[in-house]
């Protein structure tokens, strides 16, 4: 397993909002993390890409320890987050060589070219990036998070707001960077998580209450659909 979660929770005043989570997260495989508004997901997120610290628990990635080994790991995660984080000013182009730069990378140039041609930015890589369309923008924030060729892409309601042609084309990319890497998507947007991932982690008032593929998960609800089992284990 790439990535282990063991016993993950994280208290504020009392208030638990993950509480004890545990799973495991495979290369090639896109694993879903699901839940209601309010569930934990982004919290969870922002635990496993090191932004937030946990109360409790463990992550380890490809043998990197999250509390030990917070820099080394960064190196090989590439996170998107619900609200990408933008120099909407920057030219496009000019963003991406500024994160290879700040990431330290040999050949920044190349490795925006090869950026730019994995998210399909060719044509709009040298407007100013408030000018782009938020399908266009979401692609500028796949870009930077995979810059670095991560070995971990996570991705936190990454078709947030998409257009059904612009969700259609960053569904594709997604799959794509899928192959190779081991993938975490959060989203509450069933049909996204039927399209996309291979396992599920169904989260409810920080506590999970699903881990299983998501062929498994269907034989186990007698063939229910993702979203009627997602409402069922959701709404107890």
């Amino acid at each position: 397993m790439s990535i282990k979660v063991k016993d993950l929770s994280k208290h504020y005043e009392g208030q638990k909002a993950v509480n004890g989570i545990s799973f495991e997260a495979v290369p090639g495989r896109i694993l879903g993390f699901l839940g209601p508004n309010g569930a934990g997901k982004s919290t969870t997120m922002r635990m496993l890409t090191g932004y937030l610290k946990p109360t409790s628990g463990s992550v380890e990635m490809y043998g990197l320890d999250l509390l030990t080994q917070s820099l080394e790991l960064k190196r090989i995660i590439g996170y998107l987050p619900e609200n990408t984080p933008l120099y909407t000013e920057m030219y496009v182009r000019e963003f991406l060589l500024f994160v290879a730069e700040t990431y330290g990378l040999k050949q920044p140039k190349s490795k925006v070219d090869l950026a730019i041609e994995q998210v399909g930015l060719q044509t709009e890589q040298h407007k100013k990036i408030h000018m782009l369309s938020k399908g266009y923008k979401q692609r500028v924030g796949l870009a930077q998070a995979i810059i670095h060729d991560p070995k971990v892409l996570i991705l936190d309601e990454p078709t947030s707001g998409l257009d059904p042609n612009q969700l259609a084309e960053i569904r594709e990319l997604i799959r794509k960077l899928g192959r190779d890497k081991t993938v975490i998507l959060s989203t509450h947007i069933m049909q996204e998580a039927e399209a996309l991932c291979d396992d599920l982690v169904i989260i409810n008032k920080g506590t999970i209450v699903a881990n299983a593929s998501m062929a498994d998960l269907k034989i186990q609800h007698g063939g229910a659909s993702l979203e009627e089992i997602f409402r069922k284990l959701t709404s107890e």
